[in-house]
């Protein structure tokens, strides 16, 4: 776990870049993961990743502001009158693809650390006229929800970008309610791979940033509680690096 005072700079620098991609979507232009980070094109991440359909079915902005590495949606299989959080949220584009799933007796939140991100979200979301969402400010490693609270958490390559990674897990296992589902997309680093070799592989605010291994996931995962961990591999990011689709449950 990242010391206290590099966990702020960290925190600061994350900030700061997500606020700046908020400018940029809003200003009309297409924003970057990172500056040190290739293209949405090359590693599989961005827009290109949801179906013209789903696009479709939200604002343009929240399109493009869109910087994850996978969909959540596909796996998440979320159902009518069900509560999702989504950590992390961005532009919301996730956030407000959640909330027609789940539908009017469903809710869909939002936890996003930047202001700018979330003036975005809540703009796309008024234009999408989505009624049963709701964007929080906060930290995702210090959810802002009651207990048992949600029924199903997804996230799109934000816990990466996190210095406290098992605190992410921690709160996640604690505001969902049992029989809980926890389906997100993550970058995560073969186990081989050194801590300073995965640094030399993206900043800490970059696309692969702060990843865990496969094998430190798995077990972070089961230390807080949940079962049923599956972690499976969608593609290549960078040598060593994967995105990956992660599924768990509150039992």
């Amino acid at each position: 776990m990242t010391g206290p005072g590099e966990l702020e700079r960290v925190r600061e620098r994350v900030r700061a870049r997500y606020a700046q991609a908020a400018v940029v979507v809003a200003d009309g232009g297409v924003p970057t993961c990172a500056d040190s980070c290739r293209g949405a094109e090359e590693i599989g991440t961005g827009a290109g990743l949801y179906s013209g359909a789903e696009q479709g079915e939200v604002p343009e902005l929240a399109v493009a502001a869109s910087l994850g590495c996978g969909n959540p949606l596909a796996v998440a299989d979320l159902k009518d009158g069900e509560t999702v959080l989504d950590l992390g949220s961005g532009g919301g584009i996730d956030v407000l693809l959640s909330a027609r799933r789940v539908g009017p007796s469903g809710k869909a939140y939002g936890l996003d650390m930047t202001a700018e991100m979330l003036d975005l979200a809540r703009a796309n979301a008024a234009e999408a006229g989505a009624v049963n969402v709701e964007f929080l400010r906060g930290r995702i490693e210090d959810i802002p929800l009651p207990d048992s609270s949600v029924d199903v958490i997804i996230s799109n390559c934000v816990i990466n970008l996190s210095g406290n990674r098992g605190a992410v897990l921690s709160e996640s296992y604690r505001v969902l309610r049992p029989g809980g589902r926890f389906g997100v997309s993550d970058i995560l680093a073969e186990d081989h791979l050194t801590e300073a070799e995965r640094a030399r592989r993206g900043g800490t605010i970059g696309c692969i940033a702060g990843a865990l291994s496969f094998a430190e996931y798995q077990d972070g995962l089961a230390r807080v509680g949940f079962t049923g961990i599956s972690i499976t591999a969608t593609h290549q990011v960078t040598n060593g690096m994967h995105s990956a689709i992660v599924r768990a449950v509150r039992p």
